[in-house]
């Protein structure tokens, strides 16, 4: 892993209704953006506030160079306000962070220092979370079920304070599906990643905008636009109570020949059997189904299948020029430098 070369860094912050803590969320993040070594910005996308929070981005997009306003017509979403706000942004690291200063801004040093060191993804985990029972439980059956049905392990996903490589953000701004997860699309590109311990502090104006019914159809949205794992279990259970149905007809066959008819139930024990075979074939044809579905689903995003980073190519040397000179034809020898053989 070597160090990233940096020379901008974007900030990227989704806003719904946050009208109350805009002033003292600019006012941290520039203090802490000037901490910096590098050039940055500042994005704030407006997510179709119904409070004032939307003038509020114009006039401080107004006030300051370094402060761009996204506004969008209506409410898309949390991480579709972050993707209209990769699409603006221009750092070499893009750091995103939510409005609600629950994640201090104070920790955007600590991301950039590990981005430069040349981690691809910086996660964080929220230490000591302010959040109520009623929230955190929620989010970690959420964490957990992410983590089994996607394969990738992160301990918070909850955390919006993270920091991308510049091709991170590139590789998911070329997948265009309309649903999407931006921390396991992320970590599906990058190679390097690691997570750190950030503080969390209690919300000091509004209240979340994730309800418990909100929470729930999040994770929904997570298993059906990022893993087709639940149609895969189809076919597992359908398997599964085939081979119970074929055992338990074994065992009344061995009971019948060993202690008589009694022992099978008279043949209502047979019907079982049956039963628990063509329910399991029907639950595997089921899952068949949902596994050509599932292929197309994954078609029909047109996520690309891989994406390069960087090709580096050495150029073969041009042949040397013919030369006339009265009459006779001679060839320049030309000798390239290792200075003049391109990388790309």
């Amino acid at each position: 892993m070597k160090p990233y070369p940096i020379h901008c860094v974007s900030i990227v912050i989704p806003v719904y209704n946050e009208q109350e803590s805009l002033p003292e969320l600019l006012r941290r993040t520039t203090a802490a953006c000037k901490q910096l070594a590098y050039e940055y910005e500042i994005i704030l996308v407006d997510d179709g506030s119904r409070d004032k929070s939307a003038q509020l981005l114009e006039d401080a997009a107004e006030d300051d160079s370094n402060v761009v306003a996204v506004i969008l017509n209506r409410n898309y979403g949390q991480h579709a306000a972050i993707m209209a706000g990769f699409e603006q942004c221009r750092g070499d690291v893009v750091i995103t962070l939510d409005a609600d200063l629950q994640n201090p801004p104070e920790e955007i040093p600590r991301l950039v220092e590990q981005a430069a060191l040349g981690y691809d993804v910086v996660a964080t985990v929220r230490n000591n979370r302010q959040d109520s029972a009623f929230r955190r439980w929620p989010s970690r059956l959420i964490n957990l079920a992410v983590q089994r049905s996607t394969g990738v392990a992160m301990t918070d996903y909850g955390c919006m304070l993270r920091a991308y490589r510049r091709t991170i953000v590139d590789a998911m701004l070329a997948c265009r599906e309309r649903s999407t997860f931006i921390p396991i699309l992320a970590n599906g590109f990058a190679r390097h990643t690691t997570e750190i311990l950030v503080h969390h502090a209690e919300r000091e104006h509004g209240e979340s905008k994730y309800s418990a019914m909100r929470l729930i159809s999040l994770m929904f949205d997570l298993l059906t636009c990022m893993t087709t794992t639940p149609l895969r279990l189809l076919s597992i259970v359908g398997f599964g109570l085939a081979g119970l149905g074929v055992l338990f007809a074994f065992a009344l066959i061995v009971l019948r020949l060993a202690f008589g008819a009694q022992w099978a139930g008279d043949g209502m024990f047979v019907l079982f059997a049956v039963l628990f075979v063509f329910t399991g074939g029907q639950f595997i044809g089921m899952g068949l189904l949902g596994e050509y579905l599932g292929r197309m689903y994954s078609d029909v995003r047109a996520r690309p299948r891989f994406f390069i980073e960087k090709v580096l190519r050495n150029q073969p040397a041009a042949p040397a020029p013919v030369v006339v000179v009265d009459g006779l034809v001679s060839s320049r020898t030309t000798t390239t430098s290792p200075s003049d053989q391109v990388a790309s």
